[in-house]
């Protein structure tokens, strides 16, 4: 197996979070040498930086994280080149990139470029409604994209609740500067919270 390279958003308490969700934070409960062993407290917001939607997160009667196929969320992938898209990605930007069947589908954009700690950007490129129409199309196990929503504000959050409805999870906060388009293979598993909409991942590919 060739080297791992980590796509994961590192975890900050000056990281970018979502507009409205809270910043990390990791509190020291016990500390050497006043106590026997380090220990600390975790506050973060589940879809903070690197994390998979479930399709409870839009559909009412939809299953949490624990129900998530994890099948889905190792195995070939495609990292495509959406770097030119300067607003949404539609069913003809995913075609012009050449973006197979039956894979895993990672979304390179110009959000790759951004600071990891800029303030939250409401204008990012996102995917669009005849963008997540087609991967679900074309059989796609998994759609993540480099910021931390798949769609922005879009009414009745058609995006989501196509990929989510057919099954497809959704990976949020991948961090694809440096990565080149191309084949890979993905790792991305969630924490089992049950009853939980998302969870953090440690996102990983390999050649």
């Amino acid at each position: 197996m060739g080297r791992f390279i980590d796509i994961t958003w590192p975890v900050t308490p000056k990281m970018t979070v979502y507009r409205g969700n809270p910043s990390p934070r990791i509190r020291a409960l016990r500390s050497i040498p006043r106590d026997s062993a380090n220990l600390s407290l975790l506050s973060l917001g589940l879809h903070t930086g690197t994390h998979v939607d479930a399709p409870r997160h839009f559909l009412g009667r939809g299953g949490d994280v624990t129900t998530l196929d994890l099948e889905r969320l190792a195995g070939p992938c495609v990292v495509a080149d959406l770097t030119g898209v300067l607003d949404r990605i539609e069913a003809d930007d995913l075609r012009g990139a050449g973006v197979p069947g039956g894979v895993i589908v990672l979304l390179k954009t110009r959000n790759s470029e951004r600071d990891p700690e800029a303030s939250f950007d409401p204008s990012f490129v996102f995917l669009a409604e005849g963008g997540a129409a087609y991967l679900r199309r074309r059989g796609a196990r998994a759609v993540g994209i480099d910021y931390l929503g798949i769609e922005r504000d879009q009414p009745k959050h058609p995006t989501h609740k196509l990929l989510l409805g057919a099954g497809i999870p959704i990976l949020e906060g991948l961090r694809l500067r440096g990565v080149r388009p191309g084949r890979y293979r993905l790792a991305a598993f969630p924490l089992p919270l049950a009853g939980a909409e998302a969870s953090p991942v440690r996102a990983v590919l390999s050649r």
